[in-house]
């Protein structure tokens, strides 16, 4: 039997996740390029959609890694860009990302040379340690130093691949592109996010991203 379909194929008001994420990069006139990191079974089908919605011509297909930072590194060597050009990293099972917050991160990344989306913690936060009886909490982390990251994330190129290259070569994988230039010593900015930006993965995110696109449209 098939496996499960990837998240992105998903149809959100039915529309790919996929080119609902694409049609918000699009709508930025200061995003000149926009390319996409395909697993290589699926850069058919990938090509198929971006043809039939439009995006012929604005939108590259880039084969990707085993994982993200892989991926990423993969279209950051595809880029004829300058060291000061701004890349914009997004999560496609995004769809809901708005043209005024990727704005907002193109500006943040102007004045800082880095910055990522995200949004404060409403919960509180506990460290734990993991043993094999479960989680015991060793620390309470005050909610004032904790934001939850989403995207885009954004870089000054030059900066991004330098970090890239450093974790490589010493075989350092990163959970997303800030961690990788944390990492090499470069602050990076927070701009706040949206409830509305989830993330797609549980079917229930699903529903909820079909509630948030109905009152958007009203």
């Amino acid at each position: 039997m098939a496996g499960p379909q990837p998240k992105q194929f998903l149809a959100l008001d039915g529309v790919p996740i996929l080119i609902h994420s694409l049609r918000a990069f699009a709508a930025v006139e200061r995003v000149t390029a926009i390319y996409v990191a395909v697993r290589k079974p699926e850069m058919e089908r990938v090509e198929a959609q971006v043809a039939e919605y439009g995006f012929t011509g604005r939108v590259r297909m880039v084969e990707g890694g085993n994982n993200r930072q892989e991926s990423v590194s993969h279209a950051l060597a595809a880029l004829p860009a300058a060291d000061d050009d701004i890349v914009l990293v997004h999560d496609a099972v995004r769809p809901l990302i708005d043209a005024a917050t990727i704005e907002r991160t193109i500006d943040a990344v102007i004045e800082h040379g880095a910055a990522i989306v995200g949004l404060p913690a409403v919960d509180t936060i506990k460290q734990v340690e993991r043993t094999a009886h479960g989680a015991l909490i060793t620390s309470t982390i005050p909610r004032e130093f904790v934001v939850l990251a989403q995207t885009p994330q954004g870089f000054r190129y030059g900066l991004l691949q330098r970090a890239f290259a450093e974790a490589t070569e010493d075989g350092f994988v990163g959970t997303d592109e800030a961690s990788v230039v944390e990492r090499a010593g470069a602050p990076v900015a927070v701009v706040h996010g949206s409830q509305v930006n989830l993330k797609i993965t549980q079917p229930g995110d699903l529903e909820l991203a079909e509630f948030y696109l109905k009152q958007r449209a009203r």
